[in-house]
């Protein structure tokens, strides 16, 4: 980023003590550590059809919203199986598990997110299905915490590209360069530096992002509820500089 304070290639930032004009939050990773719950399930589909799947194959579905992942995991797996019936499949048994054993709580995450929406106006914005996030919402007490919700569903494109962040901005009536994404992975990353945002990156406890990802964000946190308000400010008392800035 610029040298000048408070001053990024997307425009101004909100300065000292002001707070982002809106924080956009990914959910699996981020808010809960749901990710396992996505690798197991389709490890199970993969073995009902003969293939394997573990956690290297995990870029082949990162960051992609449900018609995107499941053509790459049909291609990948070399299966005959139709992608609605892959998705339909993938979608029931994530469903199944939330509402059967809970999420995962990341630890700490769920009450910062309460916290910040006290604050300012927030988003989710999701690259899962419309199903799996209200079924982790749900399970993780965060019904009616957010102003807006966005599936990368619900654009044309799942993410590195910047479609959900832009959507969820413009929900909320606020300026790309207001907004103060966070994320865990590459892909999130890189879509909210795309949308032309400031991105946090806190690292998810389950599948920890490539160096790429610190590379590419503003900056990095290692837990979400050390950071106690949505501003400038208090986000460079807690966290450390990413390689953007």
């Amino acid at each position: 980023m610029s040298g000048e304070p408070g001053v990024g290639p997307a425009g101004p930032q909100p300065a000292g003590d002001a707070v982002y004009g809106a924080v956009i939050f990914d959910m699996d990773g981020v808010l809960v550590d749901t990710e396992p719950i996505w690798e197991s399930v389709r490890a199970a589909f993969a073995r009902q059809h003969g293939r394997g799947w573990g956690p290297e194959d995990h870029p082949v579905v990162a960051g992609k919203n449900s018609r995107e992942w499941a053509a790459s995991m049909r291609g990948h797996l070399g299966i005959s199986a139709g992608e609605d019936e892959i998705e339909r499949a993938i979608v029931d048994g994530v469903v199944d598990a939330l509402r059967r054993d809970g999420a995962p709580p990341v630890e700490g995450a769920a009450d910062a997110a309460r916290r910040i929406s006290t604050h300012t106006r927030t988003a989710l914005a999701s690259s899962a299905h419309r199903d799996i996030i209200a079924a982790t919402l749900a399970a993780a007490g965060l019904d009616g915490t957010f102003d807006a919700v966005v599936s990368s569903d619900d654009v044309p494109r799942g993410k590195p590209h910047p479609d959900v962040f832009l959507e969820a901005a413009h929900r909320l009536a606020t300026p790309p360069d207001r907004c103060l994404v966070v994320e865990d992975s590459l892909a999130g990353v890189l879509a909210g530096r795309t949308a032309g945002m400031t991105v946090l990156l806190v690292p998810s406890p389950s599948f920890p992002p490539p160096p790429e990802a610190l590379a590419a964000a503003d900056w990095v946190l290692d837990r979400l509820d050390a950071l106690q308000l949505p501003s400038p400010a208090a986000l460079a008392a807690v966290a450390r500089p990413g390689g953007h800035r």
